[in-house]
């Protein structure tokens, strides 16, 4: 991992190279959302085919119900006992979250009211590499219970034995064996396997995020949630922890980046050393790809310059491990803060409750992660009573006269 001074050039660089990766996603994610738009199956199972080595003919497209109810056998009691944990906390988290119903009156006779429904339909898509994100089935699915949403569809590359068995301790039904930006496609359009859905959730690598943007106009998603991002951010603490966060999101992917933020170069000299242990204790993968390509230390002048290049990239997951309650007030760009020495990363990743769908690309400056909230609808309901009517009668019929919308006013004027 690089250690780089954090100037000017530096930091246009780093953004400078987020923006030009999406942008070759979304060519990419383009020729197969179109394909997948207009031919349907025919497209779906020649991509899956082609991208995931999974032929869907022969393997069919649905995990059967007997496959769920049977992995649970193949798992581990502790296991098992880790995904009710996790999605315990999960569930008490989102039971906040989640909008509630209200009512006020505005004017004597004007009743205003907020109506909560759940989503009809939503997909959840789980990335599925060489191992199946159980944790992601989790962070998706169970606020989705708690919103109510009756029907909740999983989709998945590769469903191993661990996610089949998590679907049947969640009580999810419907998975898929489609991954990638075709399997996007196939939610937001539906083909003759896959129903459509309303909104899809779920993080993926640049090409699934690219194609939940391209769909987007069509059928809801939940925001951009693409390849791995983590800064922590410290001018002293422990090299080996922080090292160790780095490497824990490092090994999503090749294009994770993961990036210390200091002042003190020798504190960036001591994570770099940390890092290049770690690695050499790991089984070679992501994590050794991704800190040369992705990531970097960045030595910058002062913690408030720090403070102003994390604002600016506004991260999917950042640490304060010291000096928290200072540094916080200073940062109003992130997805997900850890608080401390003790706030490993990994640990919101799985089971904290707070949830691991976090926004990437630089979208944490405008929205917050997933929230039960994403997966109900807000129908505001208005009661207008004849007294209510009279009360605001002469204020609309000036107001829509000065648009020259004289059909507004006479909507008001015919009732007088």
């Amino acid at each position: 991992m690089r250690i780089l001074k954090l100037t000017p050039r530096i930091e246009k660089s780093l953004l400078a190279r987020r923006a030009q990766q999406d942008s070759e996603a979304q060519r990419v994610a383009s020729e197969i959302v179109a394909d997948v738009r207009k031919r349907g199956d025919a497209a779906l199972f020649a991509w899956t085919k082609k991208l995931d080595d999974t032929d869907l003919v022969r393997e069919g497209v649905w995990i059967t119900k007997a496959e769920i109810r049977a992995a649970e056998r193949q798992v581990g009691s502790e296991f098992v006992n880790a995904i009710q944990r996790a999605a315990k906390n999960v569930r008490s988290v989102a039971e906040k979250q989640l909008p509630r119903a209200w009512s006020c009156e505005s004017e004597p006779g004007v009743k205003i009211s907020q109506a909560v429904s759940p989503i009809e339909a939503i997909g959840c898509y789980i990335p599925g590499g060489h191992f199946s994100l159980v944790s992601t089935l989790v962070m998706t699915a169970v606020p989705a219970q708690v919103a109510g949403v009756p029907r909740i569809v999983a989709v998945c590359a590769k469903p191993n034995a661990a996610l089949r068995a998590a679907a049947h301790v969640l009580g999810i039904t419907e998975i898929a064996r489609i991954g990638g930006a075709q399997a996007i496609a196939a939610l937001a359009y539906g083909t003759t396997s896959i129903p459509r859905v309303e909104k899809i959730f779920g993080p993926g690598n640049k090409y699934v995020t690219a194609a939940k943007q391209i769909v987007s106009g069509d059928c809801a998603i939940d925001l951009p949630a693409g390849p791995t991002e983590a800064i922590v951010l410290a001018a002293q603490g422990n090299a080996r922890w922080i090292a160790a966060d780095l490497l824990a999101q490092a090994e999503h992917a090749q294009d994770a980046g993961s990036f210390f933020v200091t002042t003190s170069r020798a504190l960036a000299q001591q994570v770099q050393r940390e890092v290049l242990w770690q690695l050499g204790e790991l089984p070679f993968g992501m994590a050794h790809f991704s800190t040369k390509l992705a990531g970097a230390i960045l030595v910058a002048d002062s913690l408030e310059h720090a403070c102003e290049f994390v604002n600016r990239f506004a991260p999917e997951h950042l640490s304060l491990p010291e000096n928290s309650t200072e540094l916080l007030r200073k940062i109003h760009s992130a997805g997900t803060i850890f608080i401390g020495p003790w706030g490993a990363q990994p640990l919101g990743d799985y089971a904290t409750g707070s949830n691991h769908v976090l926004p990437t690309g630089g979208w944490a400056r405008k929205r917050g992660g997933l929230s039960a909230a994403d997966f109900v609808k807000c129908m505001s309901v208005q009661t207008i009573t004849r007294n209510g009517f009279r009360q605001l009668a002469d204020t609309v019929e000036t107001l829509a006269e000065s648009e020259g919308l004289l059909a507004h006013r006479n909507a008001v004027r015919v009732r007088r």
